[in-house]
């Protein structure tokens, strides 16, 4: 039910914020950890729209805000565990 949708949204955007971390130092997460939801709005240092860019061309489905911001969501209804780790696998060959 709606309880397990909420619950997998959680687990997947915590994992989300895990890969994102353990992916580089130049990434940084500004979308607060308190009543987020299953987005996660990112700042690339210096990359922006070319790793968005790279994103995309790896088969990656996310959004480009001006200036600076990347913005991921791992939907619970019809992403897994393993989509968001491929994201990570993308997205370090994409920096």
């Amino acid at each position: 039910g709606m309880d397990a949708l909420v619950e997998k949204s959680k687990k997947l955007t915590g994992y989300l914020e895990f890969v994102i971390n353990s992916t580089s130092e130049k990434l940084e997460i500004i979308t607060p950890k308190e009543n987020r939801g299953c987005q996660l709005s990112i700042i690339a240092q210096g990359m922006g729209k070319t790793l968005h860019d790279k994103l995309t061309t790896g088969g990656v489905i996310s959004d480009w805000r001006e200036p600076n911001v990347i913005r991921c969501a791992p939907v619970p209804l019809y992403n897994s565990f393993e989509d968001v780790f491929r994201f990570g696998e993308i997205l370090k060959n994409s920096l």
